[in-house]
């Protein structure tokens, strides 16, 4: 559902900030910050994943389902990559 004016990294922010429950505001977080240390919990992760899920028009796969991928900005932006060249 990207519109293609906004960059992948900005729809993932906008994802975390509405989805992701973080103590910090999601436009101050370096791509490659922790985001579990930033406030990201197991259950609010999954809602992130669902609304990426939505947001671009993808499904990850079982394999992807773990934490190192929801790690960062950056982690979540190439798993999304993967996705897309598949």
């Amino acid at each position: 559902m990207t519109n293609g004016a906004e960059s992948p990294e900005a729809v993932i922010r906008a994802v975390l900030r509405d989805h992701g429950r973080l103590k910090q505001d999601v436009a101050q977080l370096d791509a490659r910050a922790d985001l579990y240390q930033s406030g990201l919990t197991s259950h609010a992760s999954v809602n992130v994943m669902l609304a990426l899920e939505g947001a671009f028009d993808v499904e990850f796969p079982d394999h992807m389902l773990k934490r190192s991928v929801f790690g960062s900005i950056d982690s979540i932006r190439r798993a999304l990559g993967e996705l897309a060249a598949a």
